[in-house]
């Protein structure tokens, strides 16, 4: 704003007014010797005084009664506009139409905050948001009351009466953090998927939590696995017994007719090396569906890992020599990048290199006759600061209908893979909180990702 003097102002004539009230007091007190006059002109100039204070304070009244509004969200005030000042006047206008914006930009937030909370209110996932510092609930929303079965909520501590785990899981999660918990309410039994998000809310700390139940989800996907896993099953068992049984029948037949024979017949030379092929065959399929049941056990036996930290340098440092002479053989070309170069995990160090032993070991499979043959072992933080370690191959690539299954026990692309080599790697990554994932591109490569 430019503001002018304002000639026209009540404060001008007050002020002259009061100077020439203190000049004349001075002149009738010490020219004059008339002291009841310059009492009187003395009256006149505290009377001026005071005036001048009041027309001060007025306008400090109003600046405050304005930050009063602010502070206490109260916009229904107003300040009169009728004053003989234009200065005045124009004051109070401009703290009207301040007021105005600020009444008609709560009027906005409301009704978007109401827009939002039945938004909120009605979305099919299940939310809470509560306040950290007291445990009082803001939110709690009509699906996580149906799914948690409750008509009430003031504070966290009322939910433990359904489940005091449950309460304890919402308040040790943190953003970002996902948690996977068991109830039974009733007869019925939820698996319900837990993820939090911390907020700051008018200085307070508050977390959002959202709740699903993923108990029909859970189900589908473990008879999808049972019968993935019966279907492999299915098929190595019956390559073994398939054989074995028809050799049987074939020795069966053989034998069947020198034991019903009513004189001794003894067997032939090339009829006891049918037998004995027979025998050896059935030897080792007999064998390899034992060590079939063997890795099939081990899927289910892997060890709880014991957490230290490490440098992830040395250990890809050691990966590479232990591949060094199989790569050199092949003409692969090894390279390990590291971004920070002291990069740190806090894992099991043993179960971290038997998964990239088998990763490299693939990687090292997946090239055809080409020129140039690469392996990358990458060490990085992804964006949620979590250690990655990724094994990247410009091989063949998988076909997307395989990608979706090589994490299945037994199922394999390679005519001499056992395919149990990536579900037990997953299954260590898992045991880790973490994760194994891959991407792949036919004819161009396959990368996995080691997130821990």
């Amino acid at each position: 704003m430019d503001y002018k003097f304002n000639w026209k102002s009540p404060v001008v004539p007050r002020i002259i007014f009061l100077a020439i009230s203190i000049l004349a007091f001075g002149y009738f007190m010490f020219d004059r010797g008339s002291y009841i006059v310059a009492l009187t002109f003395l009256g006149i100039t505290l009377f001026q005084i005071k005036q001048l204070i009041d027309l001060v304070d007025q306008s400090n009244k109003d600046i405050a009664s304005f930050l009063d509004s602010v502070s206490f969200d109260d916009f229904s005030a107003s300040f009169k506009t009728d004053s003989k000042d234009p200065y005045v006047q124009r004051f109070h206008d401009e703290l009207n139409e301040a007021l105005t914006k600020l009444r008609n930009s709560r009027q906005e937030k409301d009704t978007e905050y109401l827009f939002y909370k039945n938004i909120v209110m009605h979305v099919g996932i299940g939310l809470v948001i509560f306040n950290e510092h007291t445990g009082k609930i803001e939110i709690f929303n009509s699906a996580a009351r149906k799914l948690l079965k409750v008509t009430k909520a003031e504070v966290l501590d009322d939910l433990k009466e359904i489940d005091g785990n449950l309460v304890h899981v919402f308040q040790k999660l943190k953003t970002g953090g996902r948690e996977l918990i068991r109830l039974k309410i009733g007869e019925d039994i939820f698996q319900l998927s837990i993820y939090a998000i911390e907020l700051t809310m008018r200085g307070e700390n508050m977390k959002l939590i959202s709740l699903q139940n993923i108990q029909s989800e859970l189900e589908e996907k473990e008879m999808e696995a049972w019968q993935n896993l019966v279907r492999v099953l299915t098929h190595e068992i019956m390559n073994s017994v398939t054989p074995i049984s028809s050799l049987a029948g074939t020795m069966e037949d053989e034998i069947r007719d020198h034991v019903n024979a009513k004189e001794d017949k003894p067997l032939q030379k090339e009829q006891l090396a049918d037998i004995h092929l027979s025998l050896q065959t059935i030897s080792k399929r007999s064998e390899n569906l034992i060590q079939f049941v063997k890795e099939f056990r081990s899927l289910t036996h892997i060890p709880k890992p014991r957490l230290q930290s490490f440098l992830v340098c040395t250990l890809l440092d050691e990966i590479a020599m232990l591949h060094k002479k199989e790569l050199t053989e092949k003409s692969i070309k090894l390279t390990i990048e590291l971004d920070p170069p002291d990069l740190t995990i806090l894992a099991d160090r043993g179960l971290v290199e038997q998964v990239l032993i088998n990763l490299v070991k693939n990687a090292s499979q997946a090239f055809e006759e080409q020129e140039s043959k690469q392996i990358t072992i990458r060490g990085y933080f992804n964006d949620k600061m979590r250690p990655v370690i990724a094994v990247k191959d410009n091989g063949t690539g998988i076909d997307p209908e395989a990608l979706e299954k090589i994490f299945i026990p037994f199922f394999t692309t390679k005519k001499t893979g056992s395919g149990i080599g990536l579900s037990l790697s997953r299954q260590i990554m898992r045991q880790h909180q973490g994760s194994l994932t891959v991407k792949s591109t036919v004819g161009e490569g396959t990368e996995f990702f080691m997130r821990f």
